[in-house]
């Protein structure tokens, strides 16, 4: 039997039917696509013009459906495409605690960006409502997480610098109020002996999904210089003694050692330090041990530090 259907189609008459077949179906389907009628269609929305004391959330309509009315063609195209609109949010209302475009608003914005042959017969919304929040702005200082291994005699020359500084937040009150600083992924550098430049992304905090930030990424920078050591005698001074009396300290004076360029370590002498023991101090009257703490020392130093920080004493009256 199927010999004998291949063998019936392949009879001229019949391709000749099936080729009018074909015709008359296609003349049907473009008399059918040429016509219009109504259906659906759904369209992207695009959010522009915000107010700039507006921010929008993330839990706004994406899309809008609608009842247009155009050719066959042109819905088969909104079926397979759905098109975008621009909605301008400049004019948006706040009402009832939420912020809204009334129909007519959303119709004649709809309507100026369809083509001349499609048509606008109803919305399926009677207004749109928009995620808005009232916006804060913020500026809130980048502060460098790092870890730095020096080669040895190398040091820092001061704090590091962070190019910009701070970073601006837009967003809700609620979100940006308490932040008090936006940290750098963790920079990690080793055997550091000359001054160093290293990009650094921005670490934002998970829960601020409705804040912006002006800035993702920072210039984290610093100067490195060779220090030296170099101990100085110090003579001790007691202060906070009882009317009447007087302290001397065994042994009088305290060796310091202070860390510096080469440079510095040429004009510090021991007038740069001042070394008290403060009697106030004294935890146990029956103690005869006075703690040392270092009150004066140069300023252009990377440390100093006290051979010893303690000393004996006696009392003796005037």
């Amino acid at each position: 039997m199927v010999k004998k259907l291949l063998k019936g189609i392949s009879n001229k008459k019949v391709k000749v039917f099936l080729l009018f077949l074909l015709c008359s179906f296609l003349a049907w389907f473009l008399s059918n696509m040429s016509e219009s009628y109504e259906s659906r269609a759904n369209f992207n929305l695009n959010y522009r013009n915000l107010p700039d004391t507006l921010f929008l959330g993330n839990n706004s309509s994406d899309f809008l459906e609608a009842k247009i009315e155009t050719s066959g063609f042109r819905h088969f195209y909104f079926n397979v495409i759905n098109k975008k609109i621009n909605i301008d949010l400049s004019q948006v209302s706040y009402v009832d605690g939420r912020y809204k475009l009334p129909e007519a608003s959303l119709k004649k914005q709809i309507e100026g960006q369809l083509s001349q042959n499609v048509s606008l017969v109803d919305l399926y919304r009677n207004e749109l409502y928009v995620d808005l929040y009232k916006v804060k702005s913020k500026e809130v200082p980048i502060k460098a997480i790092l870890d730095i291994q020096f080669e040895p005699n190398y040091i820092l020359d001061g704090e590091v610098t962070v190019d910009p500084q701070t970073v601006l937040v837009k967003g809700p009150a609620n979100e940006i109020d308490t932040l008090r600083q936006i940290l750098t992924t963790k920079i990690e550098l080793t055997n550091i002996a000359a001054d160093f430049s290293k990009e650094a992304s921005l670490v934002f905090p998970k829960n601020m999904t409705n804040s912006i930030f002006s800035i993702s990424r920072t210039e984290v920078s610093g100067q490195v210089v060779k220090f030296s050591e170099k101990v100085y005698e110090v003579p001790i001074q007691s202060i906070n003694v009882p009317e009447g009396y007087s302290i001397k300290t065994f042994p009088n004076t305290v060796s310091i050692v202070c860390k510096a360029t080469i440079e510095q370590l040429k004009v510090i002498s021991e007038a740069s330090f001042q070394v008290v023991a403060d009697y106030k101090q004294l935890n146990n009257s029956s103690d005869n041990v006075l703690f040392l703490q270092v009150i004066k020392k140069p300023e252009k130093s990377y440390g100093t530090r006290l051979l010893e920080n303690k000393v004996n004493f006696v009392l003796e009256k005037e």
